[in-house]
């Protein structure tokens, strides 16, 4: 059961690799997949807001400060459906921030599996505290 579960998240992870190339930023590009009951329901990369020119960095090269994340972007969507993320879980490319960390949590969002490691921690450690599960894999090119 645990290579099973192993091996769907290594799945979920490449098609959160995949959805961070819709992603117009050009510094980064991350993709979220929330997925509940082996179903996704909802997508998310970072980008800028609905109706906004989708250009991510100012002209000296750093993000525009209204730039949503990944994992932003996929609870908010969700939160627009009839799904719930509760007990859901959270596969995204990159760790996730403090600030996505306090949206998973309020979310109800029970699992997080990530790719590569954001160069701060401590949103995994929040996330942690908040007895969430936290799994970090290496996908397979």
């Amino acid at each position: 059961m645990e290579n099973k579960q192993f091996l769907l998240d290594q799945r979920y992870l490449k098609m959160a690799t995949i959805w961070a190339q819709n992603s117009y930023c050009e510094r980064r590009q991350v993709g979220a997949l929330l997925v509940k009951d082996k179903m996704i329901i909802s997508d998310g990369y970072n980008g800028t807001p609905s109706g906004f020119e989708n250009i991510c960095e100012d002209d000296n090269n750093k993000t525009k400060p209204y730039v949503l994340h990944a994992e932003a972007n996929a609870i908010t969507k969700v939160a627009k459906s009839s799904n719930s993320s509760e007990g859901g879980t959270m596969y995204v490319t990159s760790s996730p921030c403090l600030e996505c960390a306090k949206l998973i949590i309020q979310a109800g969002i029970k699992r997080v599996v990530f790719t590569d490691s954001y160069r701060l921690e401590d949103g995994i450690n929040l996330l942690k505290r908040a007895d969430i599960e936290v799994v970090q894999v290496v996908t397979e090119e």
